[in-house]
């Protein structure tokens, strides 16, 4: 297959090429890019995509998901496992729309990814690449602990990570603050987490969007912070010097915001009957300052270097499922470029899960995991809405309002 855009946008955060195309080879791996002409001439009997004024940008990557949760519906966490999984895989295969061909899932029940995963292996379905947790450990009665595992003190810790490792877990995650100002695991925890996770040879996140709980998990050394939502600039440059990645899930906390924000305007005082809205409106008082400091620091705290990755965490209030080009769409509101802004959606990820040497890239000799997007997106981050074409190592998965997620294998 060759695909020809006039812009490409190579995912390193800098290069924008034009009038080039792409020549997918049999291994689904990208074969060589070119001028058009120069691929027709040595691949004359290959499939052309001609889309003009386009561009053509490595398939992004959601960092923080949640698959198998939905929070719009008050008792998706009473569902039995068969129904999750039904909706764990439609919410998987949505991601194709949004042009996201990996996600990282930071906790899911029932074994959901783990599932979805052996079942794309089997042949039974597509679905983007995933990298999961199992469930998110915390303190007892600690942040979702309804939701995810509790243990403590550093040996429950460690026998539940190991638990995890055994069960298939590919990376761990951890919960240390809610919206309060006190950590709710101790230093020995947190640093009896890293260490386990280390010695396992897999990585960990954690929920840390307040202080003093960054400053710990800084501390202890985890491998990504998710949210650090009131961090501060010292904490990005020790983060950046240490290798610490962020991922601030803007969407998150901005699209709860402006929804609470919306129901005062209209309805004012008046009670809320919609159980969901009800609860996200006792934590208005959290989303503005929220909201405020993503708007107000997030550009100094990337200047500092520190990598930050695209995530989304959206399973929130009628929310649409992985809305990666809305999180991009804010980064470049509060002050990088869309072409830095495609580099955190694609190469930065690739480089911590360790997968930089096989995709992330629009590069030869990498999987072709690959987005064709309308017009100038080196000019426009809102063109990522306009999605056309997605291929997943080299094979279409969405094109032209359609998923292509049907497989052959399922019988074999």
């Amino acid at each position: 297959m060759i695909i020809s855009t006039k812009y490409l946008i190579t995912g390193d955060g800098k290069t924008v090429l034009t009038d080039k195309a792409v020549y997918i080879g049999e291994d689904g791996k990208i074969g060589k890019i070119a001028p058009k002409e120069e691929l027709l001439k040595e691949f004359p009997q290959e499939e052309v995509k001609e889309y003009g004024d386009a561009t053509l940008l490595p398939g992004l990557m959601d960092m923080h998901a949640h698959l198998a949760y939905g929070y719009s519906q008050p008792d998706s966490f009473n569902y039995g496992t068969q129904l999750i999984m039904l909706y764990a895989l439609q919410h998987a295969q949505a991601a194709f729309e949004r042009g996201i061909t990996t996600v990282r899932d930071m906790s899911s029940a029932h074994g959901v990814c783990k599932n979805l995963k052996l079942a794309e292996k089997k042949g039974f379905i597509v679905i983007p690449r995933i990298v999961h947790t199992d469930t998110g450990i915390c303190m007892t009665g600690g942040h979702a602990w309804d939701e995810v595992e509790e243990a403590d003190g550093p040996w429950a810790i460690r026998k539940e990570i190991r638990k995890q490792v055994r069960d298939g877990a590919e990376w761990v995650k951890i919960l240390t603050t809610n919206r309060e100002s006190y950590p709710e695991l101790t230093q020995e925890e947190l640093d009896a987490a890293v260490d386990e996770c280390h010695r396992r040879g897999i990585k960990c996140g954690v929920h840390a969007g307040t202080n003093p709980g960054i400053q710990m998990c800084i501390d202890a050394g985890f491998d990504t912070i998710e949210h650090g939502t009131f961090m501060t600039l010292d904490h990005a440059k020790q983060m950046a010097e240490k290798g610490i990645a962020w991922t601030p899930t803007i969407m998150a906390y901005t699209y709860l915001y402006e929804l609470c924000k919306e129901n005062i305007e209209k309805n004012g005082d008046a009670p809320v009957s919609d159980p969901v809205m009800q609860k996200e409106m006792e934590n208005y008082e959290f989303f503005e300052p929220a909201y405020k400091a993503y708007r107000d620091h997030f550009k100094e705290f990337y200047d500092t270097g520190v990598t930050v990755l695209a995530g989304t965490d959206m399973v929130m209030y009628h929310s649409p499922l992985l809305p990666l080009p809305r999180e991009l769409q804010y980064m470049v509101e509060y002050g990088i470029t869309p072409v830095q802004a495609v580099q955190v959606a694609t190469s930065n990820p690739a480089k911590v899960l360790g997968v930089e040497k096989e995709r992330g890239l629009v590069a030869e000799g990498l999987d072709a995991d690959l987005l064709v997007v309308g017009g100038d997106l080196s000019k426009d981050i809102t063109r990522l809405k306009d999605v056309k074409f997605v291929t997943l190592g080299g094979k279409r998965v969405f094109e032209d309002g359609i998923r292509y997620v049907g497989t052959g294998n399922m019988f074999m």
